[in-house]
């Protein structure tokens, strides 16, 4: 006897070029392909996922190898060739399979190590095939713990703690130097994507207005509608920093739109109060000499690479921590799989011993003449206590890591000695 395979077969963005992957997606979402699968009869529970970066699909069947083909040529026949995917599907089966899902659901083997958004998609994933009916007690089983895996990555690592985007990491910087961004004013002055991305994650956090100054104010009032905001001509930026505590810049300009000389007369009418500058422009938009202002903040884009760089080393260092909780989840959850695999014996064992009591206790209880219902109640209870005392050994063998004897022989001894396989079938026939 042993318990199903547990495969999982995919491409993703470290074995698999873009030109695959893009032919490999799922686009047209998962009830189409969840319902193709289902042709499949070896197949017993199986789920998809599909996102930008990787195309996996997990599989519970007897018959790994077999299973594999014909799930490849089911949903990617057509699409492309096995010359083109030679060398790019990985194949998991069993413990290996189990610790590549948690290192997903963790985001370790994510491109940007630490992201939240692969959990969301995994959790979406999920969803539809519980919907369909396609996963069954072992898959449910796996992908929710797959989902507390990550939430115990998160909780006990700062892996997903520093920024890692360009414009995630001015947020973090506005953190330190105002505290809490809430009630602050922020300007953008251009509206390139990383400024945009950047208003973005700033308005999360809680600003109460976004000012957008543009060369061309119809733009500017477009942008400045999205974040709920107002739009001002380039010629009114100086004025405008009397209110606002933030400015990012990203112009198109070849050359500085803002002198220090600008900010100089400013500061004394904002009576010192703090400036935050994030200069995204190549060339550059702000004068390097503002930052010698005093509470005058300004980064530019090689800044943030840096505070970036150096984000993502701490993320390193926090996912080896993560890998040591998902090889510790990884062997909860094969323990969880190997007590599975006893269970059918642990069954038939109780079942018989229960068989033979009942046989005994219906033999000798008419025998007993002038015993009332509470006297035989105490023999049906002690003849219980008896079998569950004979079974306690025989079942802590089965449950329990044996160093030099693998839990198939144990699962057979136990089998064996107590004629469960013969027991199992003369109870079919007599049901027959």
């Amino acid at each position: 006897m042993g318990h199903d395979s547990i495969v999982l077969l995919g491409v993703n963005h470290k074995k698999t070029p873009l030109e695959i992957r893009e032919k490999m997606a799922l686009t047209g979402g998962y009830a189409e392909p969840l319902e193709k699968l289902r042709e499949l009869d070896g197949l017993k529970e199986y789920y998809l996922l599909s996102t930008c970066n990787r195309v996996e699909v997990l599989f519970i069947c007897q018959d790994p190898e077999q299973m594999r083909r014909e799930v490849l040529d089911l949903l990617f026949a057509g699409k492309v060739s096995r010359e083109e995917v030679a060398g790019c599907f990985y194949v998991y089966e069993n413990e290996e399979a189990i610790r590549h899902l948690f290192m997903v659901s963790s985001s370790l083997d994510s491109m940007i190590v630490g992201e939240s958004q692969i959990l969301g998609q995994l959790k979406e994933a999920f969803r539809h095939a519980a919907e369909q009916k396609t996963a069954g007690l072992i898959i449910n089983k796996l992908l929710h713990k797959s989902f507390s895996v990550a939430k115990r990555v998160r909780t006990e690592t700062r892996i997903g703690a520093n920024a890692v985007s360009i414009s995630y990491a001015a947020v973090e910087l506005g953190r330190k130097i105002f505290g809490d961004l809430r009630g602050k004013r922020v300007m953008l002055i251009g509206a390139g994507e990383m400024a945009e991305l950047a208003a973005e994650h700033l308005v999360g956090q809680g600003i109460q207005e976004v000012v957008v100054a543009n060369r061309t104010l119809e733009r500017a009032m477009k942008l400045a509608a999205r974040f709920k905001g107002r739009a001002v001509g380039l010629d009114e930026v100086v004025e405008q920093l009397l209110d606002v505590d933030i400015l990012i810049s990203s112009t198109g300009a070849q050359g500085i739109v803002l002198f220090k000389k600008d900010i100089v007369p400013l500061m004394s009418r904002r009576r010192n109060r703090p400036l935050f500058f994030i200069d995204i422009a190549v060339p550059r938009d702000l004068d390097p000499e503002i930052n010698s202002l005093e509470n005058i903040y300004l980064y530019d884009i090689d800044d943030l690479n840096n505070v970036v760089e150096m984000n993502r080393e701490q993320r390193d260092k926090e996912a080896v921590k993560a890998q040591r909780i998902v090889e510790e989840e990884t062997l909860k959850f094969q323990h969880w799989l190997d007590g599975m695999e006893v269970t059918p014996t642990i069954v038939d064992l109780r079942a018989v011993a229960e068989s033979i009591c009942q046989t005994e206790l219906a033999k000798t209880l008419p025998r007993l003449n002038g015993i009332g219902a509470q006297e035989r109640k105490c023999i049906e209870r002690m003849a219980s206590s008896i079998v569950g005392k004979m079974l306690h050994h025989p079942m802590q063998y089965l449950k329990t890591d044996h160093g030099c004897v693998d839990q198939s022989e144990r699962i057979m001894q136990v089998r064996t000695l107590f004629q469960l396989n013969e027991q199992s079938e003369q109870c079919q026939k007599d049901d027959g």
